[in-house]
């Protein structure tokens, strides 16, 4: 009989599934740009929630082509939710995405790694 400790605690079976691995990683597939990051954030702050594309374009040095292209892969990845008014779209965070992130880095085996 082996009387040698593990070297580590064994797996619990609490670690997300395959299925929610995959739809966590095309979230942060989507995030994992700065100008697709800066976007969440900038409609993120604002005080209703929501932006006007119209708005998003001044804040960036690009064309309105590019931000578009943008906005529709974190629409397609389900980051953001958009609203046809008249002619503008207007983008929502949806927060249930921005919740599957945060899960991922609030494991408690990452508690003692947080600054």
């Amino acid at each position: 009989m082996d009387d040698t400790p593990a070297c580590c605690p064994p797996v619990d079976g609490t670690a997300m599934s395959t299925a929610r691995a995959a739809e966590v990683a095309a979230l942060l597939k989507a995030l994992a740009d700065p100008v697709r990051l800066r976007l969440v954030s900038l409609i993120a702050s604002t005080g209703t929630g929501e932006a006007c594309v119209c708005d998003l374009n001044e804040a960036f040095e690009l064309t309105q082509a590019t931000v578009s292209h943008h906005l529709k892969v974190l629409q397609t990845a389900g980051v953001l939710e958009r609203e046809k008014r008249g002619v503008w779209a207007y983008y929502r965070v949806r927060p249930e995405a921005l919740a599957a992130v945060a899960d991922v880095f609030s494991s408690p085996a990452l508690a003692g790694v947080r600054a």
